[in-house]
């Protein structure tokens, strides 16, 4: 398939939702797609699909192309990028229907359609790629630049800084066309995946082990109402949830799990020490692959989506 370079109009589809348009054009030209909420986030699982407490596969035993590979075969857009597809009747069907009214975008999935995108998320991370690698189709994002390469592989965040790439089990929002050729990807953006690979498992064991990291006590929580035992119980468990998430949701989670750690402390006096919550729960999910800085917003929306007088 090729990139598009720009997108026609259909007027046989003017009554559908805009973002539903956009998608039956993309996926027309073989790009598996799935509709995004306002936060840029996938549709939240159906309750068949929703996730189980420990890691491993969800309840519905997930999709067949998944990591933990199943038998599900939802018809919702369930799952992330593992729904995404090119198929108009998929698209178009009761399932999808109330996700394309309340979607704020359109994603896709890049290693379905045989293509890799380097996410050069700073003015640094553009810097390198224009020295470091070949030219190809740049796709200009709210706070970088989207590189479009022919070929798949396997999806890694943070393989330099502020640099993700986006291939096989992973979606990418859809930010347009853009310009320029889509060229073959080079040895070089494989090789950096294979790095961060074989670097992960020592730079895990030195961060959790680092004296930096944010630890609760009750130095930091000198209002709170609840034992020791009580928020230490709830915060394991939180953490094991985002951590479960090595494939996708990890940023969600936190988010909820920010936003339920919160609720508990509504009627505390305070301060509970839920910054330092906020920070375990961030680094529980750059753990797992989440880009520092989404993991942070995640958590600090969590932690104000409740009315705490606790903070």
């Amino acid at each position: 398939m090729t990139h598009p370079t720009d997108i026609p109009r259909d007027p046989s589809r003017a009554a559908l939702p805009v973002h539903l348009r956009t998608a039956l054009w993309l996926a027309g030209i073989g790009l598996p797609v799935l509709p995004l909420r306002a936060s840029k986030l996938p549709v939240g699982n159906c309750t068949a699909c929703s996730s189980s407490k420990s890691a491993g596969p969800c309840q519905c035993g997930d999709r067949p192309h998944m990591k933990f590979a199943g038998p599900c075969q939802c018809p919702a857009p369930c799952h992330g990028w593992a729904a995404a597809t090119t198929d108009p009747a998929v698209l178009t069907s009761p399932a999808w229907a109330r996700s394309w009214r309340q979607a704020g975008g359109v994603a896709y999935h890049p290693g379905g359609a045989h293509l890799t995108l380097v996410d050069l998320d700073n003015a640094d991370a553009i810097a390198w790629a224009r020295q470091a690698l070949p030219s190809t189709k740049v796709v200009p994002t709210t706070r970088g630049e989207h590189w479009i390469y022919r070929g798949a592989m396997q999806s890694a965040n943070n393989v330099r800084p502020g640099i993700d790439i986006k291939s096989r089990m992973a979606y990418a929002v859809w930010r347009g066309p853009g310009n320029g050729p889509i060229t073959a990807l080079p040895d070089l953006v494989r090789e950096l995946v294979v790095r961060e690979e074989s670097t992960r498992p020592l730079r895990a064991e030195v961060d959790s082990s680092s004296p930096a990291r944010a630890t609760w006590d009750r130095s930091v929580a000198t209002g709170c109402r609840h034992t020791d035992t009580f928020v230490q119980t709830g915060l394991t468990r939180g953490l094991a949830r985002v951590a479960a998430c090595r494939e996708e949701g990890a940023g969600s989670t936190a988010y909820g799990v920010a936003r339920f750690l919160a609720n508990q402390h509504t009627t505390c006096p305070g301060p509970c020490g839920l910054e330092t919550l906020g920070r375990q729960i961030i680094d529980v999910a750059v753990d797992v692959g989440v880009p520092e800085a989404y993991a942070e917003r995640a958590v600090t929306r969590g932690l104000a989506a409740v009315a705490v007088r606790a903070s």
